[in-house]
């Protein structure tokens, strides 16, 4: 037990060195999300319009798929337990899998996937924050009626299924494309099955689930685009002269430690 704490040490070695190269660039990070609509293009436009469409149309099936679930109107019977802390032990798993993964192999690649996963759960925890307090919607345990908006509530969107697609998706999409299958299942079933459970726990309406999921999503691919370029930043191609003034020397140098 002792010699395999002493291994997991030695292990951590290399994520120190991904938390630190990631870590650095953490408030160029943050100032670029908050910016990023202001700088979104065409494609990103058309993926907000169709989450738009896609939160719109589970809006019109809230109180249905509540009904599914629960025939007791809010306020009677048991007070609701919404499972909070269960239904967000899958995303923390996974998040705690990758980087313990990524120390006992000793692979930097698998610590900078956690650093991501914890970059994108982060920034979209603080993004659902700030629209809950826009929007004000009243949970469906406590009122009932979906179209309780701007009454001080906290519903919409989904912060736990925000968290659970921003981790799953960088599950799904990192990493080489060998086990590519393997990895879309685990990464978005784990924000599918995140966004049943808050459903079925009664703790959001559908279209909360959707537009959670949204941020998620985006997020997730944000982080991971900031990480691919600094990727291509820390390699370059260089012209230098060569030795003896003969001629010009082209070399290309890739940084390793990241």
């Amino acid at each position: 037990m002792l010699a395999s704490w002493v291994d997991a040490s030695v292990d951590a070695q290399p994520c120190r060195h991904a938390d630190k190269s990631e870590t650095s660039g953490l408030g160029s990070d943050i100032k670029a999300y908050v910016t990023a609509p202001l700088h979104a293009k065409g494609p990103q436009w058309v993926r907000f319009g169709a989450t738009l469409a896609a939160v719109a149309t589970a809006y019109q099936y809230d109180e249905q798929l509540r009904a599914h679930f629960y025939d007791t109107p809010p306020g009677q019977g048991e007070p609701a337990d919404t499972h909070d802390s269960v239904d967000a032990l899958p995303a923390a798993l996974a998040l705690g899998g990758t980087w313990l993964a990524a120390i006992a192999h000793h692979d930097p690649d698998g610590c900078r996937e956690a650093v991501s996963m914890f970059e994108a759960a982060a920034f979209s925890s603080v993004s659902t924050w700030v629209l809950k307090a826009a929007a004000g919607r009243e949970r469906p345990y406590v009122s009932g009626d979906a179209g309780q908006w701007h009454t001080g509530g906290d519903s919409f969107p989904s912060g736990h299924t925000a968290a659970a697609f921003a981790i799953g998706t960088v599950l799904a999409e990192s990493g080489n494309d060998r086990y590519r299958w393997l990895r879309r299942v685990l990464g978005y079933g784990l924000g599918v099955g995140t966004a049943y459970a808050r459903v079925s726990h009664d703790a959001h309406w559908l279209s909360d689930t959707v537009a959670g999921a949204g941020v998620g999503v985006g997020t997730a691919r944000f982080v991971m685009k900031r990480r691919d370029q600094d990727d291509r930043r820390s390699s370059r191609l260089t012209l230098t002269p060569a030795d003896g003034g003969g001629g010009i020397q082209l070399s290309y140098v890739v940084d390793l430690r990241r």
